[in-house]
């Protein structure tokens, strides 16, 4: 039948998700056990309000419910697709994946710490960044008393590396 002959509130809303974080295409889905045992705990809190959904509008529990299954269609796939990274596998005197860094900022003598995590993991105010960050990107492989500058524009940053932890 001609989409002309369907009434305008017939038509299925199509549910609008935001993209999980940015994973570049051909890039493995790294993660560590804590970022996978979360990328979990979320589904089971969809799973759980999917089932707690509100039935006495049929129209607002198809809605939610669309809403609801694209965004574990989403995670489904993240899931899936993780290669969990154990990290006391990693070499203990070397920047690497899932490691905890302690940072000297030499322009303000500034001392800062971040692990080097999934992209679903990274969350900059606990200090976790995406192995795909510019930054983690110029520490992998970096020794304590390195140093490792990130280009940023006119200014390079210079990071001295204090301590490394797995």
């Amino acid at each position: 039948m001609s989409r002309g002959f369907v009434k305008e509130d017939d038509q299925e809303e199509i549910p609008i998700v935001p993209p999980r974080a940015d994973l570049p295409e051909g890039v493995v889905n790294y993660m560590t056990q804590v970022g996978m045992k979360e990328l979990l705990t979320e589904k089971q809190m969809l799973v759980n309000e999917k089932s707690n959904l509100d039935s006495s509008n049929e129209d607002e529990h198809r809605i939610a419910m669309n809403h609801i299954n694209a965004k574990l269609q989403l995670l489904n796939n993240r899931i899936v697709t993780a290669k969990i990274v154990n990290v006391n596998d990693q070499a203990p005197d070397e920047i690497r994946f899932g490691a905890l860094i302690r940072l000297k900022i030499e322009a303000n003598k500034n001392i800062q710490t971040f692990q080097i995590v999934g992209v679903d993991e990274a969350d900059i105010s606990k200090g976790k960044i995406s192995f795909t960050s510019p930054l983690a990107k110029v520490l992998i492989n970096k020794k304590i008393g390195d140093k490792a500058i990130l280009k940023r524009g006119q200014e390079d940053l210079v990071f001295e590396i204090i301590d490394i932890v797995y």
